[in-house]
Protein backbone atom coordinates (compact mmCIF):
# COMPACT_ATOMS: atom_id res chain seq x y z
CA UNK A 1 0.00 0.00 0.00
CA UNK A 2 1.34 3.30 -1.23
CA UNK A 3 0.25 6.50 1.60
CA UNK A 4 0.83 9.93 -0.47
CA UNK A 5 1.92 12.43 1.99
CA UNK A 6 1.10 16.15 1.04
CA UNK A 7 3.39 18.57 1.87
CA UNK A 8 2.59 22.32 2.05
CA UNK A 9 4.66 25.01 0.34
CA UNK A 10 6.06 27.81 2.29
CA UNK A 11 7.99 30.94 2.11
CA UNK A 12 10.79 29.72 1.66
CA UNK A 13 9.79 27.27 -0.99
CA UNK A 14 8.10 30.17 -3.19
CA UNK A 15 11.35 32.18 -2.79
CA UNK A 16 12.74 29.53 -5.22
CA UNK A 17 9.79 29.74 -7.77
CA UNK A 18 11.54 30.84 -11.13
CA UNK A 19 8.43 33.69 -12.31
CA UNK A 20 6.01 35.13 -10.30
CA UNK A 21 3.39 33.80 -7.99
CA UNK A 22 1.57 33.70 -4.20
CA UNK A 23 1.16 31.21 -1.74
CA UNK A 24 -2.23 30.50 -1.31
CA UNK A 25 -3.15 27.78 1.60
CA UNK A 26 -0.15 26.17 1.03
CA UNK A 27 0.30 25.92 -2.35
CA UNK A 28 2.35 28.17 -4.85
CA UNK A 29 0.20 29.57 -7.66
CA UNK A 30 1.97 30.57 -10.70
CA UNK A 31 0.70 34.36 -12.31
CA UNK A 32 0.63 34.59 -15.93
CA UNK A 33 2.85 36.94 -17.60
CA UNK A 34 0.93 40.03 -18.81
CA UNK A 35 1.04 41.01 -22.01
CA UNK A 36 2.52 44.76 -23.57
CA UNK A 37 -0.46 46.82 -22.88
CA UNK A 38 -0.90 45.58 -19.36
CA UNK A 39 2.39 45.95 -18.50
CA UNK A 40 2.91 49.42 -20.26
CA UNK A 41 0.00 50.59 -17.87
CA UNK A 42 1.61 49.22 -14.66
CA UNK A 43 4.97 51.06 -15.39
CA UNK A 44 2.64 54.14 -16.05
CA UNK A 45 1.36 54.08 -12.67
CA UNK A 46 4.54 53.11 -11.25
CA UNK A 47 6.02 56.20 -12.86
CA UNK A 48 3.59 58.33 -11.51
CA UNK A 49 3.50 57.06 -8.18
CA UNK A 50 7.64 57.88 -8.36
CA UNK A 51 6.89 61.45 -9.05
CA UNK A 52 4.56 61.62 -5.92
CA UNK A 53 7.12 59.92 -3.81
CA UNK A 54 10.09 62.11 -4.91
CA UNK A 55 7.07 65.45 -4.12
CA UNK A 56 6.41 64.12 -0.55
CA UNK A 57 9.05 61.88 0.58
CA UNK A 58 6.62 59.22 1.59
CA UNK A 59 6.63 55.48 0.88
CA UNK A 60 8.44 53.40 -1.19
CA UNK A 61 7.01 52.24 -4.67
CA UNK A 62 7.20 49.19 -5.31
CA UNK A 63 7.01 47.66 -8.93
CA UNK A 64 6.26 44.23 -10.44
CA UNK A 65 6.85 41.18 -9.39
CA UNK A 66 8.12 41.88 -5.64
CA UNK A 67 6.40 40.18 -3.67
CA UNK A 68 4.73 40.90 -0.30
CA UNK A 69 4.69 38.02 2.46
CA UNK A 70 3.84 37.60 5.56
CA UNK A 71 4.48 34.54 8.14
CA UNK A 72 0.39 34.34 9.33
CA UNK A 73 -1.72 33.56 6.69
CA UNK A 74 -4.90 34.92 6.14
CA UNK A 75 -7.95 33.70 7.16
CA UNK A 76 -8.61 32.68 2.97
CA UNK A 77 -5.08 31.23 3.31
CA UNK A 78 -3.36 33.73 1.40
CA UNK A 79 0.35 34.39 2.52
CA UNK A 80 1.92 36.53 0.00
CA UNK A 81 0.47 39.11 -2.47
CA UNK A 82 2.28 40.16 -6.05
CA UNK A 83 0.59 43.83 -6.87
CA UNK A 84 2.04 45.25 -10.31
CA UNK A 85 2.54 48.30 -8.63
CA UNK A 86 2.27 49.41 -5.22
CA UNK A 87 3.22 51.76 -2.43
CA UNK A 88 4.68 50.34 1.12
CA UNK A 89 5.11 53.16 3.87
CA UNK A 90 7.14 49.70 6.06
CA UNK A 91 11.50 50.02 6.28
CA UNK A 92 12.58 47.72 3.52
CA UNK A 93 16.29 46.99 3.48
CA UNK A 94 17.89 48.61 0.07
CA UNK A 95 19.89 45.49 -0.10
CA UNK A 96 17.38 42.82 0.19
CA UNK A 97 17.04 40.00 -1.96
CA UNK A 98 13.94 38.61 -0.29
CA UNK A 99 10.04 39.37 0.18
CA UNK A 100 8.74 42.78 1.81
CA UNK A 101 7.71 41.60 5.52
CA UNK A 102 4.05 42.92 5.53
CA UNK A 103 1.28 44.46 2.30
CA UNK A 104 1.05 47.31 0.41
CA UNK A 105 -0.59 50.55 1.88
CA UNK A 106 -2.26 50.85 -1.94
CA UNK A 107 -1.49 47.85 -4.18
CA UNK A 108 -2.38 48.43 -7.94
CA UNK A 109 -4.07 45.20 -10.21
CA UNK A 110 -4.43 45.84 -14.26
CA UNK A 111 -6.02 43.18 -15.56
CA UNK A 112 -4.44 40.94 -18.28
CA UNK A 113 -6.13 38.53 -20.94
CA UNK A 114 -7.27 35.98 -18.65
CA UNK A 115 -8.37 38.10 -16.30
CA UNK A 116 -11.50 38.26 -17.79
CA UNK A 117 -14.87 36.01 -16.71
CA UNK A 118 -16.59 34.74 -13.89
CA UNK A 119 -13.95 32.02 -13.02
CA UNK A 120 -10.96 35.30 -13.08
CA UNK A 121 -13.61 37.80 -11.34
CA UNK A 122 -14.11 35.54 -8.67
CA UNK A 123 -10.78 35.01 -8.54
CA UNK A 124 -9.95 38.80 -8.17
CA UNK A 125 -13.05 39.60 -5.98
CA UNK A 126 -10.78 37.23 -3.59
CA UNK A 127 -7.76 38.43 -3.79
CA UNK A 128 -9.36 42.12 -3.57
CA UNK A 129 -10.64 40.80 0.02
CA UNK A 130 -7.70 39.60 1.40
CA UNK A 131 -5.50 42.59 0.76
CA UNK A 132 -7.79 44.64 2.36
CA UNK A 133 -7.91 42.00 5.41
CA UNK A 134 -4.35 42.24 5.75
CA UNK A 135 -4.47 46.05 5.87
CA UNK A 136 -4.11 47.33 2.48
CA UNK A 137 -6.10 50.86 2.18
CA UNK A 138 -6.79 50.86 -1.21
CA UNK A 139 -7.00 48.63 -4.14
CA UNK A 140 -7.29 49.43 -7.81
CA UNK A 141 -8.70 47.35 -10.30
CA UNK A 142 -7.51 48.35 -13.25
CA UNK A 143 -9.28 47.49 -16.73
CA UNK A 144 -7.31 48.33 -20.01
CA UNK A 145 -10.44 47.09 -22.15
CA UNK A 146 -12.81 49.60 -20.72
CA UNK A 147 -9.91 52.10 -19.82
CA UNK A 148 -11.54 52.10 -16.31
CA UNK A 149 -10.30 52.06 -12.49
CA UNK A 150 -12.03 50.95 -9.89
CA UNK A 151 -11.07 51.56 -6.56
CA UNK A 152 -11.59 49.82 -3.40
CA UNK A 153 -11.51 49.79 -0.15
CA UNK A 154 -12.66 48.49 3.25
CA UNK A 155 -16.03 50.51 3.36
CA UNK A 156 -16.22 50.03 -0.51
CA UNK A 157 -15.52 46.68 -1.05
CA UNK A 158 -18.63 45.65 -3.09
CA UNK A 159 -19.41 49.09 -5.07
CA UNK A 160 -15.93 50.70 -5.80
CA UNK A 161 -15.83 54.02 -7.13
CA UNK A 162 -14.95 53.71 -10.29
CA UNK A 163 -13.05 56.46 -12.85
CA UNK A 164 -13.21 56.63 -16.29
CA UNK A 165 -11.81 59.01 -19.46
CA UNK A 166 -11.66 62.09 -18.71
CA UNK A 167 -11.42 61.20 -14.97
CA UNK A 168 -8.64 61.61 -12.65
CA UNK A 169 -8.26 58.83 -10.44
CA UNK A 170 -6.95 59.38 -6.88
CA UNK A 171 -5.82 56.93 -4.15
CA UNK A 172 -7.43 58.56 -1.14
CA UNK A 173 -7.16 57.77 1.70
CA UNK A 174 -4.20 56.32 1.19
CA UNK A 175 -1.89 58.70 -0.76
CA UNK A 176 -3.49 62.28 -0.07
CA UNK A 177 -3.70 64.54 -3.33
CA UNK A 178 -1.99 61.88 -5.32
CA UNK A 179 -4.08 61.86 -8.91
CA UNK A 180 -3.91 60.08 -11.82
CA UNK A 181 -5.33 61.30 -15.48
CA UNK A 182 -6.85 58.31 -16.95
CA UNK A 183 -6.72 60.19 -20.23
CA UNK A 184 -2.83 59.97 -19.95
CA UNK A 185 -2.64 56.47 -18.35
CA UNK A 186 -4.80 54.98 -21.67
CA UNK A 187 -3.44 56.86 -24.11
CA UNK A 188 -1.55 54.95 -27.22
CA UNK A 189 1.73 57.16 -27.14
Amino acid sequence: MTVAILVSAGLDDLLKVDGKAELISGRIVPIMPTGYWPGKIAFRISMALAAWVDATGEGEVIADNVGYAFDEPLPSGRQSFSPDSSIYFGDVDAESMTFIDGYPAFAVEVRSESDYGRAAERDMAAKRADYLVAGTIVVWDVDPVAKTVAKYTADSLEVPVVFGRGQDADAEPALPAWRLSLDKLFSVK
